[in-house]
């Protein structure tokens, strides 16, 4: 299916974030996942990693950014490049949402706690 209609996109519910899944081998795609995430305020960064490559686009909201213990502000329009192996967050420490939209490999594998977790939810 070449269009994914947000109205039936699936949405997955973490404790700091909610996940749309948009592009996945389930809705078409053979090689790239992508998916937007709203982290809500106040969230934490919930600390992980992938065993490839992750990009996000901040699309509205600030949040901070932590990879390998640093931390970066980030805001609407910019990018975060996730190098794989490297541990990763997003907190919102602001009153108001931060959306940006994922893209990661098909097949990927997250970590957290140095342990394999199952492919993201949005795959």
């Amino acid at each position: 299916m070449p269009v994914i209609q947000a109205s039936s996109a699936p949405t997955f519910e973490l404790p700091n974030a909610t996940f749309t899944g948009l592009a996945s081998p389930s809705r078409g795609s053979k090689e790239t996942c992508v998916w937007k995430t709203r982290v809500h305020p106040g969230a934490e960064p919930g600390l992980h990693s992938f065993d490839h490559e992750e990009v996000l686009v901040a699309v509205s909201g600030k949040a901070v950014a932590l990879l390998d213990g640093v931390e970066y502000p980030v805001a609407a329009g910019d990018a975060i490049i996730v190098p794989a192996g490297t541990e990763f967050g997003l907190g919102n420490p602001y009153e108001e949402p931060f959306e940006a939209v994922v893209a990661l490999p098909v097949g990927a594998m997250a970590f957290m706690n140095g342990q394999s977790l199952v492919p993201p939810p949005a795959q």
